[in-house]
């Protein structure tokens, strides 16, 4: 049909169809869905008459019922072709667009849209630039066919063969993807403009293509290169299963990965995994770094990250749990139920940082394990004695050879759980040399606000101890640095009493020497009275270890005379105890035989615990020196010089010549000679051995002393209080004189060793020498020159001093 013919025949009122976000060109055959009400009334009444409507974008396709400023002013004349309804009520309609057209009035807006119109037919005319233009855009149309690819060939064919301007651009503009404005654009312009701007987008879109083909065959050669070396390895998989043969570099990584997946690491543990997994992989298999890696992976699966214990938070069956494995140690059983009740109420709260500080052979360690046990946690333990470099505690850093985590980690890995108690044994036993300091490395992991992320050379991976319930042991405060002391909370360990001995003894060491050695309580038995006298008479110790040993060594006769036949059990008593152990080696209620003038008993504090101690002094002529021996520190030489010159002072009390410093040499001896001792609370236990020698006055033998003295003969307090009464009990004497200012520290004392033993305190030297000094040999008291009367001793209340144990003859010492 000629344009001539479409213009006779086409009204000039037409039904309008607004449309969303396309427009119908001349000559193209469209499909569309038409639901709205005006736009199906409209295509009923062109169906009614010649099947010719107008169809025109919307502006906005939101916009469901459109007014006529919404439409677009130029649109095309469609023939309805086929008309078809959806299941869903959509009318599918399928047009052919015949002619371009200007709305240029609306008679009718509902109940559909009746436009009055104006045809734009397209100039036929073409002048050689109109010829040279679809020659180019032809031709830059076949060429965006090629590197699109969704043009059929028949269309191409057909573009090719169009002689008219204003066709040929509306047939290539059909199969471009543009804008809904580009589209508009295009249909609203001449044929000469429209092929220009034709030629500008398909310029456009080639150069996009060309980049995009450029990049899909980058993309592609990559893809190729990693499906050949799949392919590859794969065929090689398949010959090495055929010939029995295994990649053992695959197989190994493949473990790993599978390892690394099941251990439900945290992301950023994880990631560190894989990342050395992926530079195992790459590495020749033998090349020494892929040793360090598969050592590196190794410790990182081992460390428990995520794996933990449930505590045992009934409270009840924790206190029974320690009771049962231990006696005694009140504090450091209240401190563990006190951790069990905060964890209870507040179940994100840390861990705490104990520090058991006692002598040897108490249960400091032991205790840990109870701990663990009552807790339910898993228990580790490491000792820190003599270790003197930083990298035991942080670990070497991966560059050495044969590199290892820290004692730390390695204690995690044993442990199996992120929670476990641990156990820091002998920590003032750490050295240093040039190598760091370890004490220093320790400062992270004890220090609540730090060690959630602590930081292992090795590992160079944060670690959480938060959870970490850490336990350390020491004999002595005083060598481990305030820094660290300062972050541990510190629960001494004083020592065991003689009954308590006798219960350990009873209830876990027999027990145990008896398991250990084969016997029954059938085949051995001991009497109470049997274990004191062990205590008493072969032992003298703040802990248990050597009764433990001297009870081994008694099942260990009895096992003998078992083995052989001789007996078929025994009953170890007081009476034969020197079959099994031979003749006492300590003197048990008296530091002394008898009183004797210029010894004093006095009472020091070790790492072992508390003892006694013997002061000696005598006088010789001479030119007024002080000779000092035993081994004495600094401050006990001045204490010693102090004691001498309050002596001096006080010479005419005593009875002595105020001028004999001058003619007479004095000698103070300490023993042991080969054991070293300082500190200034042997202050008045060295003045009384020196007024006992001046004055001729003996020194009670049952009556233990220590105190700091200054000139004026003030008696200042000490440390280690509770330690030094125990010992003076374990040596069976019955007094002991102690400074005033420690009146503070007698609640510590076990109830029993209160009743037994007189406490008598004293603020003055003079109070001292009245209840330490016996009157002359054969004369009474002398009277004291006129001076001002001394203080009295105040004794706290207590019970009467208990009736002395009889006293038994010396047994014959083992030389």
């Amino acid at each position: 049909m000629s344009i001539s013919e479409n213009q006779a025949t086409i009204p000039d009122r037409l039904p309008l169809l607004p449309l969303k976000g396309t427009v119908v060109f001349p000559h193209q055959v469209q499909g569309l869905g038409v639901g709205r009400r005006k736009s199906l009334q409209a295509i009923e009444i062109a169906l009614e008459r010649d099947r010719l409507m107008v169809l025109a974008a919307q502006r906005d396709d939101d916009i469901e019922d459109p007014r006529p400023q919404d439409i677009y002013a130029t649109g095309t004349v469609c023939r309805v072709l086929q008309v078809g309804k959806q299941p869903d009520g959509v009318l599918q309609v399928i047009v052919e667009g015949v002619v371009r057209a200007t709305l240029t009035a609306f008679h009718q807006e509902d109940p559909y849209f009746e436009v009055a119109l104006e045809q734009r037919p397209d100039s036929t005319e073409k002048s050689m630039e109109m010829e040279a233009l679809m020659r180019g855009l032809v031709s830059q149309h076949e060429r965006y066919a090629r590197l699109s690819r969704s043009i059929a060939p028949d269309q191409l064919v057909a573009a090719a063969q169009v002689e008219e301007p204003g066709r040929l651009a509306d047939l290539i503009a059909q199969h471009i993807s543009l804008k809904l404005e580009e589209r508009q654009e295009l249909l609203e312009a001449e044929p000469k403009i429209r092929l220009e701007r034709l030629s500008t987008i398909l310029s456009r879109e080639i150069g996009v293509l060309e980049l995009e083909r450029k990049i899909q065959g980058r993309v592609r050669k990559q893809m190729e290169k990693s499906q050949r070396e799949y392919f590859l390895k794969e065929q090689i998989k398949a010959i090495q299963q055929e010939l029995g043969e295994t990649d053992e570099r695959q197989t190994e990584v493949s473990e790993y990965r599978k390892k690394i997946e099941a251990a439900g690491l945290p992301e950023h543990v994880k990631a560190k995994a894989v990342e050395e997994l992926g530079r195992l992989e790459k590495m020749p298999p033998m090349v020494a770094e892929a040793v360090v890696v598969r050592t590196y992976l190794d410790w990182i699966l081992a460390v428990p990250w995520t794996a933990r214990t449930e505590d045992r938070l009934d409270i009840d069956e924790a206190r029974k749990i320690l009771d049962e494995d231990h006696y005694g140690l009140e504090k450091a059983k209240d401190r563990v139920i006190e951790y069990l009740a905060v964890r209870k109420l507040s179940p994100e709260s840390r861990g705490p940082i104990l520090c058991f500080v006692g002598p040897p052979g108490v249960g400091k360690t032991s205790v840990g394990k109870s701990i663990a046990r009552a807790l339910g946690r898993k228990f580790v333990r490491i000792s820190l004695g003599g270790v003197r470099d930083e990298a035991e505690i942080r670990g070497h850093r991966r560059t050495y050879v044969g590199a290892l985590p820290g004692r730390i980690v390695q204690g995690m890995k044993t442990a199996g759980s992120r929670n476990p108690v641990f156990m820091l044994d002998e920590i003032d036993k750490l050295g240093m040399d040039f190598r760091g300091d370890p004490s220093a490395a320790l400062l992270e992991a004890l220090d609540p606000e730090q060690n959630h992320a602590f930081s292992d050379h090795y590992m160079e991976i944060a670690l959480d101890l938060s959870e970490v319930m850490f336990i350390t042991t020491a004999n002595i405060l005083e060598t481990i640095p305030p820094a660290l002391r300062d972050r541990m909370e510190v629960i001494r360990f004083p020592g065991y009493v003689e009954e308590e001995k006798v219960k350990i003894a009873e209830q876990f060491l027999i027990p145990k020497q008896r398991k250990a050695n084969g016997l029954t309580p059938e085949q051995i038995a001991f009497t109470t009275e049997a274990l004191r006298t062990v205590a008493r008479e072969y032992t003298r110790e703040a802990g248990v270890r050597n009764l433990e040993r001297e009870l081994g060594s008694i099942c260990r006769k009895v096992a003998t005379g078992v083995a052989r036949g001789t007996t078929t059990g025994e009953r170890v008593t007081r009476a034969n105890m020197h079959k099994y152990l031979g003749p006492p080696k300590f003197r048990f209620g008296a530091a002394e035989m008898e009183d004797e003038v210029g010894v004093a008993t006095g009472l020091v504090y070790t790492e072992m615990g508390g003892d006694i101690v013997a002061v000696e002094a005598t006088l010789m002529r001479g030119e007024g020196k002080l000779s000092l021996t035993g081994q004495l520190g600094d401050v006990m030489k001045e204490s010693a010089q102090a004691a001498l010159s309050y002596v001096r002072s006080r010479a005419k009390r005593y009875g002595a010549d105020e001028e004999f410093y001058q003619r007479t040499d004095v000698h103070i001896h300490v023993p042991a000679g080969a054991v070293p001792k300082d500190g200034p609370s042997a202050g008045i236990t060295m003045a009384t051995a020196l007024a006992s020698a001046v004055s001729g006055r003996p020194v009670r033998r049952d009556v233990a002393m220590t105190g700091e003295i200054t000139l004026r003969g003030r008696i200042l307090a000490i440390g280690g209080l509770k330690e030094k009464v125990l010992a003076a009990h374990r040596a069976g004497l019955r007094t002991v004189i102690l400074p005033k200012e420690n009146e503070k520290d007698l609640q510590d004392i076990p109830a029993n060793v209160r009743k037994q033993v007189r406490l008598v305190l004293v603020d003055h030297m003079d109070a001292v020498l009245n209840e330490a000094l016996l009157p002359q040999r054969g004369q009474a008291m002398p009277s004291p020159a006129p001076v001002a009367a001394p203080p009295e001793p105040f004794v706290p209340p207590m019970p009467p001093v208990p009736i002395k144990p009889e006293r038994r003859p010396p047994e014959p010492q083992v030389s």
